[in-house]
């Protein structure tokens, strides 16, 4: 796929900007979305991907908008099990409820420039070194393991703080009180820092490390840095919104850690067979192609994708059942 320059900045440049209004508008007046609010804003994000993939589909070609999709669903599948975490860090610092849609704001930010710097080097080293397939496809199987034996423990999740977020604390003056969307303020003419901080440390560390799994895995469906980087711009950007409309929805997948299992499972299975297929490392069959190991194609990989997400919802729906007419999805009090 032969990406120019101008679309390369072009995106990047559209991203910025949409950001750059989003902060704008959201900084000036920090506020609890409604539902329809955040319905409409998923909506038009939901949307412009759709349509950014058919673009990819009718001009570059059904391989490369089939990659687009496979990868966006990956993605947008793995952020909903990331926003039971951010629930968690949400109630853990007692964020205000006005104040969330600024922190997740922000982390989203610092999230699409740590992925940005992830996808570029993960590409740079499957362009050189094709027995990198071997590693990521051994991890994300070692994550399905770890992530499916989660799924079946009962005990609750909770958040531990990370060393940085330690370091932090400990290292800087800090104030307990909220201070509207501001990471700094002044008291007692003595510079400090606020819970907002924190908060916005806390989610974005977390990010990172839901990158390790993600990146790995969107580059078992696409080798293609572009692809990789739009399908993560996608997903991120409704992930804000999708916080807001599903909070209450999250604890009725009970499947869901076994869904992405799955899916995490299949993609590192798919990975070491691509990495076979390509084989290049002397000690493995003399260096030379194993041609016996099928490369899956990626039409089939986006109907294992679908059919997983739609099982798995379908399944723990079943179970749970859905909201009654007085429950409102949303943000709840752990």
């Amino acid at each position: 796929m032969v990406v120019s320059p101008l679309v390369w900045w072009l995106t990047i440049g559209i991203t910025v900007a949409v950001l750059l209004f989003d902060i704008l508008i959201i900084g000036r007046r920090p506020h609890e979305p409604s539902k329809r609010e955040v319905s409409v804003a998923l909506a038009v994000y939901i949307g412009l991907a759709i349509a950014f993939g058919i673009g990819v589909w009718v001009f570059a070609g059904h391989q490369y908008g089939t990659e687009f999709f496979a990868g966006w669903l990956t993605e947008y599948s793995l952020s909903v099990d990331n926003l039971f975490i951010f629930l968690i860090i949400m109630a853990k610092f007692g964020v205000p409820k006005e104040l969330q849609q600024s922190a997740l704001l922000v982390g989203i930010v610092l999230a699409l420039i740590m992925r940005g710097i992830f996808i570029f080097v993960g590409a740079a080293a499957i362009e050189q070194f094709s027995w990198v397939f071997y590693i990521f496809g051994v991890f994300l199987i070692w994550t399905a393991a770890k992530l499916a034996k989660e799924g079946a423990s009962d005990e609750e999740e909770e958040f531990e703080e990370n060393r940085l977020i330690k370091f932090v604390e400990k290292r800087f003056p800090a104030t307990a009180e909220w201070h509207g969307s501001k990471i700094f303020t002044t008291e007692n003419g003595k510079r400090v820092i606020t819970p907002m901080f924190i908060v916005i440390i806390a989610l974005g560390t977390t990010d990172l490390l839901f990158a390790l799994d993600s990146i790995p895995a969107i580059y078992g469906l696409t080798e293609e840095p572009f692809l990789v980087l739009t399908a993560n711009i996608f997903a991120l950007m409704g992930l804000r919104q999708l916080y807001f409309l599903i909070g209450g929805l999250l604890e009725r997948l009970v499947y869901l850690s076994f869904g992405l299992a799955f899916l995490l499972f299949f993609i590192g299975v798919k990975l070491i067979l691509h990495a076979m297929h390509e084989n290049e490392l002397p000690f493995i069959n003399g260096g030379e192609h194993i041609e016996w190991a099928p490369d899956i194609p990626t039409l089939v990989s986006l109907g294992v994708i679908i059919g997983t997400l739609v099982i798995t919802t379908v399944a723990s729906l079943a179970k749970t059942g859905l909201p009654g007419k007085d429950e409102k999805p949303g943000v709840k009090s752990l």
